[in-house]
């Protein structure tokens, strides 16, 4: 935990051993919402920065190099959706039962999401690595782009039992307020993608140039080395949380909980993975400059949204703990705090970004027209981040409860009852692209009016995970 939680010794709790963990007094949880928030910012900080690093270097290779990254990175978050019921179930059991000062229950929540997101992991990666060129098709592109993107896909997939390491590993830290850990793990995986990147795209220190592969094998070695570092960094004495190796195997009753809560998550971002394949395939009916500017667009603003990610992490682990120690107005000042925050946040960011939009969009590529295309796309997407604050932050909120089924039908209703039904009513009169780009500000207006109602209705107060 932060600095403002206080540890006592531990007094007749269950399976407890060690310290327990109490609330912060409640007159401070905007300072406890800061310092859980920070790290989980800076990490995505530097995941973006990798994000806008890789991008600006296989933007040196052409508009195809950049749309078969874009589409196949797109494949790589629809198939990702298994592992995110993983991650969402382990940071909600984790919170809960660190919030009742039962530390072995949490550690082994963390060993079996570990083992599962292993097999989750590997069991979808092998289908996407074996079909990788229908999968690309999906987005009627073809030729060079259908096969780079097909090629860095399934080199990328081959990291995905690691990923589920990494990714487990940080969510039960997460969970149980350590978000500092999975940002300095993150920063040395971060750093080393870069530096492979620019050595294997280019072709430095004695390597082969292999462009668009080069980007693959990076991002395969340096998530591999992410999930190692994580294993070895759970065995320091003194961890918030540590890795049982003990009794490694399945325990499916307990599995079952953690997907019980995660899988209404992981059925979100599934059909709203599928709808964005549906989405960028309108997209891709505009041309190769329309897909570039797309995936740089969210590449460069991808920035603005860390606040989201920051405060929707620190609102999840405070509103886990709160119901987990039996205080709902400790869980309730948290998830409302949050959000505020997060709103300041990340709507300066989006107007910093429509100030330099058309110089911040110039450093990615040097085609006029496309960034034209980024530009107008960027402005929309600035103009949506209040809305995507208040989304983020609550459904962080919802999720940290255990009430992981209701942001599920928010994010259906706003995704395809407006943004794709838009974008297809747009595409079919022949409207221009811009118009496509401004769809999503409908998308989260519904969202944000949906998860508000439930948060302030209380019902997730009583949810039992």
């Amino acid at each position: 935990m932060s600095e403002f939680l206080e540890e006592v010794p531990e007094v007749g709790a269950e399976g407890g051993g060690g310290v327990a963990i109490t609330l912060p007094p409640i007159e401070r949880i905007r300072f406890e919402v800061w310092a859980l928030a920070w790290p989980v910012i800076l990490s995505f900080g530097l995941d973006s920065i990798l994000g806008l690093s890789s991008m600006l270097m296989v933007g040196r290779l052409g508009a195809d190099a950049v749309g078969a990254v874009g589409l196949a990175t797109q494949i790589l978050g629809a198939v990702r959706a298994g592992i995110a019921a993983v991650g969402t179930g382990t940071i909600a059991l984790v919170a809960r039962y660190m919030g009742a000062n039962d530390r072995d229950s949490a550690e082994e929540v963390l060993k079996q999401s570990v083992v599962f997101g292993v097999l989750v992991s590997t069991i979808i990666a092998i289908p996407v690595i074996i079909f990788a060129h229908p999968l690309m098709g999906v987005f009627q592109v073809h030729g060079r782009m259908a096969d780079m993107g097909a090629r860095y896909l399934q080199v990328v997939m081959l990291s995905e039992p690691f990923q589920g390491i990494f990714l487990m590993c940080a969510s039960a830290l997460r969970g149980a307020g350590d978000t500092r850990t999975p940002l300095w793990i993150g920063g040395i995986i971060d750093v080393l993608a870069i530096f492979l990147n620019y050595v294997l795209i280019f072709g430095k220190c004695g390597f082969p140039a292999l462009g668009v592969d080069g980007s693959a094998v990076a991002t395969l070695l340096a998530i591999a080395f992410g999930g190692i570092l994580f294993f070895w960094a759970l065995s320091i004495p003194g961890m918030v949380l540590n890795f049982r190796w003990r009794g490694l195997w399945p325990d499916f009753s307990l599995g079952r909980r953690i997907l019980g809560v995660g899988n209404p998550a992981a059925i979100e971002q599934l059909l709203i993975q599928f709808g964005f394949v549906a989405y960028v395939g309108f997209i891709t009916r505009y041309g190769a400059k329309e897909i570039a500017a797309y995936f740089i667009g969210v590449r460069i603003l991808a920035l603005s949204f860390l606040p989201g990610f920051g405060f929707s992490a620190a609102s999840a682990t405070l509103v886990g703990q709160g119901l987990g120690a039996g205080d709902p107005k400790f869980a309730r000042k948290a998830g409302w705090e949050a959000t505020r925050m997060s709103i300041v946040l990340m709507t300066a960011m989006g107007l910093l970004f429509i100030v330099f939009a058309h110089w911040i969009a110039a450093l990615f590529i040097d085609d006029k027209q496309v960034i034209a295309y980024t530009v107008q796309f960027m402005y929309a997407l600035a103009a949506a981040q209040p809305l995507m604050a208040i989304d983020w932050t609550i459904t962080g909120a919802l999720r940290g409860a255990g009430d992981s089924q209701f942001p599920l039908y928010g994010s259906l209703a706003g995704f395809y009852g407006m943004r794709l039904f838009l974008t297809i009513l747009i595409w079919y009169h022949g409207g221009s692209i811009n118009y496509i780009w401004w769809s999503l500000l409908a998308d989260y207006i519904v969202r944000s009016i949906v998860k508000v109602w439930r948060f302030q209705t209380g019902k997730w107060e009583t949810i039992e995970v």
